[in-house]
């Protein structure tokens, strides 16, 4: 399961570095510090705190929260965290989390001993507002304080990570759970199973399973549904039937979830007849269709081009009670629009919207292709002015469908000038909507029989954009009109997948490359190896990595460069240096591109001495080196308490002919202001326009709160002020030190 070294954790933790200090965007859409807690007092509810043998306490909204919270902290002797935590917990369920990090910093003042219960509320909170990272570093100031976490600490972080797809470092704090002797629950097992699904990890998800079970936890049908469910949209039918034989011989009832996810599996690979066996079965069982039972099947209907009985199905839907929904309409708009129904595709969308249904982007899309294959452009013009006016805004596919319905009717001022409008004022124009000036119909009309250039073209543009399904299509068109896919075409495809972390397809599409015939180059195994270390799963990359040093292709600079980056992101500097070493007797050259990994990979791992000595040897060589470098041993100085040499070197930068940026201004005043320095920092962001570079909203941020954890309340009020008046709002940990503000003070800011 890609274990992780126990020490990993607990050292990570423990020396890691700053909290709320650090230099963090996370905008708010609101103006002022009045506006960030108005709204953060929206949604009344009634809330209850229970305490023992006393009268329950009763929150309409979240001020009534913090009136009892000021008159705790003036209470003597003090409340105990007991009491805190009942409150805190009450505030967590109105979802007001900027707020209860306020006061579990206020409480930590006031010298009242947190605890586990204490303690993981507030991960919690930084896990809702999305800052693991916080959370995580919180897990360190647990152990240092001795305090042991519990298994709801170690949920929530699983959770956390799981949320932000970092899985790796989910299954991490799954193994220190373990050990630690914790036996995790079902939510545990479910949130760590779905995570994996989630992220692409298909083998990875059944090992947990057996894992589970392995351990005395039987799952339950939620578990096995997010398994099968990931088995089935990863076309690993087989293995799920074989899941779902499995889950009856143990007792454990399927339920609509585990039929619907099978069903819309074998209508997606055009098993027809496994789909009805499963359908009748469902029915023998007394499981009631539902809509995502039946808008499979009509989905299934309708691309087998029988639309007839697609109708049927949305009558009988109606006999049992379920009125169709948006999705149901617009599979059936879409179905008759591509077989050229176009007025009957607008009769549905009369009655849909006599249902009380509203017709939404995808409906106009679907309308507005039926009227551009149909070369009713004028028709198609209309519809899309109209969406426009009844406030449905198009999206990227509906410009691309005009543009190419405009290029294949030969009206191309219509269409430059719908791509001059997407341009300038978006959706932002994809490589699709590009290539729509050349599409493979066109080439044929013009007498040019499209070749594998022009479709690897396409398969890449559709990949990077995200779209690999269709580009399996255009793969699946080439080979039918006898065109081969190339090392190139294949190469694009397995980068497809690996953009989106579904490296077992990936790896299914490698291993079928020998298969086929088709020798994989130093591209296949970059791609690969890039994959692989972005899903942090570092033993298959060097698989593959010895793999090419022994059979070739020869590893380039790419090659090592991704594996040394793979290894530092997971704090393996010893290993990265190594490899570096391997690389130079290698006779690789190190270029801009390796100097700058090593040394980020240097300075996010502690060894300040190292990246001095790299930094000097890259300006020794010439390298050439840009404003990125410096930044980075900038900030690593910053952060290892080097304030002196980080100054030295942010005066250097014209002296090379370089130009601070906004980032390198954002650093140095966060490391200035962390050493106490906020009025050497504050004239640092005032000379930032002789550089011809302004103050972006992170900058205001850090200065404003650099002000305030020096105790300059007024000066941080003042160049508040000052950023809302040119467009930019407090971020949610600029908002967290004033609200402490106005805790401690006990009154308002009023800007």
């Amino acid at each position: 399961m890609g274990k992780l070294p126990p020490p990993f954790i607990l050292r990570s933790v423990v020396n890691g570095g700053s909290h709320l200090s650090n230099c963090h965007s996370f905008s708010s859409s609101s103006n002022t510090i009045a506006t960030h807690i108005e709204a953060l007092s929206k949604k009344p509810m009634s809330m209850p705190v229970r305490g023992k043998g006393k009268r329950d306490h009763r929150f309409d909204n979240v001020d009534d929260a913090l009136i009892l919270f000021n008159k705790m902290i003036e209470k003597y002797p003090k409340p105990s965290i007991v009491e805190f935590n009942k409150l805190l917990g009450a505030i967590v369920r109105m979802k007001h989390y900027a707020i209860v990090v306020s006061m579990y910093r206020r409480i930590e003042l006031l010298g009242v001993s947190h605890d586990v219960y204490s303690l993981s509320i507030l991960i919690n909170c930084f896990c809702q507002l999305g800052r693991i990272d916080f959370g995580f570093s919180l897990l360190g100031k647990m152990l240092k304080l001795g305090v042991e976490p519990d298994v709801v600490t170690f949920s929530t972080l699983i959770n956390g990570f799981c949320n932000q797809d970092k899985i790796f470092e989910a299954v991490s704090i799954f193994d220190e759970m373990t050990e630690r002797g914790y036996q995790p629950n079902l939510i545990v097992y479910s949130t760590m199973l779905k995570g994996l699904c989630k992220t692409g990890n298909t083998c990875r998800a059944v090992r947990f399973l057996r894992l589970m079970e392995s351990r005395g936890f039987e799952p339950d049908i939620v578990a096995y549904n997010t398994i099968l469910d990931c088995l089935c949209k990863n076309g690993l039918l087989k293995e799920a039937l074989d899941l779902f034989s499995e889950v009856k011989d143990k007792g454990i009832r399927p339920d609509i979830f585990t039929y619907n996810c099978l069903i819309h599996g074998m209508c997606n690979f055009g098993q027809q007849e496994e789909a009805t066996t499963l359908l009748n079965e469902m029915v023998d069982n007394n499981i009631s269709l539902d809509i995502v039972t039946y808008n499979i099947l009509i989905d299934a209907l309708c691309k087998e081009g029988t639309i007839s009985k697609a109708v049927e199905i949305v009558d009988t839907m109606r006999k049992q009670g379920i009125e169709p929904n948006v999705a149901t309409y617009n599979k059936l708009v879409d179905a008759h629009c591509k077989e050229g129904m176009v007025s009957e595709a607008e009769d549905i969308v009369d009655a849909m919207i006599k249902r009380g249904i509203e017709p939404n982007v995808v409906t106009h899309n679907a309308l507005i292709n039926g009227h551009c294959l149909q070369n009713e452009m004028d028709k198609a013009g209309r519809l899309f002015n109209l969406m426009i006016e009844k406030g449905c805004a198009p999206n990227i596919v509906t410009y691309s469908t005009m543009i190419n319905g405009y290029y294949k009717a030969k009206r191309l001022d219509e269409a430059m000038e719908l791509f001059h409008e997407i341009s300038q004022k978006g959706p932002i124009p994809n490589t699709v909507t590009y290539s729509t000036v050349e599409t493979v119909d066109t080439m044929r009309k013009q007498g040019i029989e499209p070749n594998v250039v022009t479709y690897s073209t396409l398969v890449d543009a559709h990949c990077k954009e995200g779209m690999v399904s269709e580009a399996e299509d255009i793969v699946v068109a080439m080979i039918k009109r006898g065109i081969e896919p190339n090392v190139v075409t294949l190469n694009a495809l397995i980068n497809g997948h690996c953009l989106q972390n579904k490296m077992d397809k990936a790896r299914r599409l490698f291993n079928l490359m020998i298969e086929k015939g088709c020798a994989r180059d130093i591209v296949t195994y970059n791609t690969m190896i890039n994959g692989y270390c972005k899903g942090k799963r570092l033993d298959e990359a060097m698989e593959l990595f010895h793999e090419i040093s022994r059979k070739g292709p020869i590893p380039d600079t790419v090659t090592y460069n991704t594996l040394m980056q793979g290894m530092f992101q997971l704090g393996k500097v010893s290993t990265a240096c190594e490899l570096f070493r391997k690389m130079l007797a290698s006779g690789q050259v190190p270029d801009i591109v390796t100097c700058t990994i090593l040394l980020d990979g240097l300075c996010k791992t502690g060894h300040i001495e190292e990246a001095l000595e790299l930094f000097q040897a890259m300006r020794n060589r010439g390298l050439g080196l840009d404003i990125v470098p410096y930044t980075i041993l900038i900030d690593g100085l910053c952060k290892a308490g080097h304030i002196e040499v980080a100054k030295e070197l942010f005066h250097q930068l014209s002296d090379n002919g370089l130009k601070p940026d906004v980032y390198a201004y954002c650093i140095m005043i966060n490391g200035l202001c962390k050493e106490g320095l906020p009025d050497e920092a504050y004239r640092l962001f005032g000379r930032m326009g002789d550089n011809d570079c302004l103050p972006n909203s992170c900058c205001y941020n850090v200065m404003i709160r650099g002000f305030l954890c020096n105790s300059y309340a007024s000066k941080a009020t003042q160049l508040l002020t000052e950023m809302v008046g040119k467009g930019f709002s407090a971020d949610i940990f600029t908002v967290t030190l004033f609200m402490d503000l106005i805790v401690h003070s006990n009154k308002s800011i009023l800007l």
